[in-house]
């Protein structure tokens, strides 16, 4: 598989969502961020916020689209397409319903899942051809609840098994990074919470 070369964390811009299920993929390129000593910089022609770290050895960006979730499909295209990046070297970082708190999830292509940020990015794409970190949220368990759960804070214990996952997920990027995606997966989905 592709080196990857980008990691963009979806979710919403503002400080009413900073801390919010739906900013997960915030949080895990926040987090990244922090670990490597980079600091985000506007970057008003990719429509967000934009880094580049090393990881491994090897250079990759960071991306926090400014556009909201719903509309992070533009953001992600003019990235791609200012870093000449094939969308199989990228990586999009997102809250996952169907998976439980402290758990992240590698994978490659696929639906979007009802997930907004994927929806509009696979529409402007043309196709999912890209990699999927699931970062665990829970489900409220009935659809009615949706909504208000995603854009809510998690309990502490909750947040902290969250920030758990994000761990274990950068953990496994240098793997990513060199494109053992396989291996990659195999240690983060046998990881212990």
């Amino acid at each position: 598989m592709a080196d990857l070369r980008l990691i963009v964390g979806l979710g919403n811009p503002g400080p009413e969502h900073a801390r919010t299920r739906h900013n997960a993929g915030f949080w895990f390129v926040d987090a990244l961020a922090e670990r490597l000593g980079a600091r985000f910089n506007v970057d008003a022609k990719l429509f967000g916020s934009t880094c580049k770290v090393d990881i491994a050895g090897k250079p990759v960006w960071l991306l926090k689209p400014a556009t909201f979730m719903n509309l992070s499909g533009k953001s992600v295209a003019a990235a791609l397409r200012f870093w000449k990046i094939d969308p199989d070297q990228a990586l999009l970082v997102h809250d996952e319903l169907d998976l439980p708190p402290g758990t992240a999830r590698l994978k490659f292509d696929g639906g979007h899942g009802g997930q907004n940020g994927l929806r509009d990015t696979m529409r402007l794409l043309g196709h999912g051809g890209f990699h999927r970190l699931r970062i665990g949220i829970g489900h409220p368990g009935h659809k009615d609840k949706v909504t208000p759960w995603v854009l809510g804070r998690p309990s502490g214990d909750d947040e902290t098994m969250i920030l758990r996952a994000i761990d274990a997920a950068i953990d496994v990027l240098p793997l990513a990074t060199h494109g053992d995606y396989n291996e990659a997966m195999k240690r983060l989905h046998t990881a212990k919470p």
